[in-house]
């Protein structure tokens, strides 16, 4: 089982869950340079201890990941795939997952003018 931050961080990335998580897993842990936080399904115990602490209510226990934000559980897994530190791979991942379609409506429109105006 793993924990998924899913639509409602874009654009928030309150860091409330990376205050409370006893294995450091949430990243980036100031949110820089990206539109949300992610989750590293490798590192993460399961502990659920991020869960509560999300003011958007945007993390959830694998099994309880909302059908119509499934493509966040592929986001935050190909995340820790990318040189997060290179702009222009951070760009070309978020390109990637809009084209997949795992973003959508606002969300989507939230990601593009990040990309826009950050990358």
């Amino acid at each position: 089982m793993a924990y998924w931050i899913a639509e409602p961080c874009v654009d928030v990335k309150d860091l409330a869950c990376v205050e409370v998580c006893p294995v450091d897993c949430i990243h980036p842990t100031d949110g820089a340079g990206v539109p949300l936080i992610f989750i590293d399904p490798d590192e993460c115990i399961d502990c659920g201890a991020c869960e509560p602490e999300c003011p958007v209510e945007a993390i959830f226990a694998e099994e309880d990941l909302p059908e119509e934000w499934n493509g966040y559980a592929e986001i935050n897994t190909e995340f820790f795939k990318i040189d997060r530190e290179d702009p222009a791979a951070v760009k070309t991942f978020l390109e990637k997952m809009l084209t997949a379609g795992n973003f959508e409506g606002e969300a989507a429109d939230k990601v593009k003018k990040f990309i826009e105006e950050e990358l």
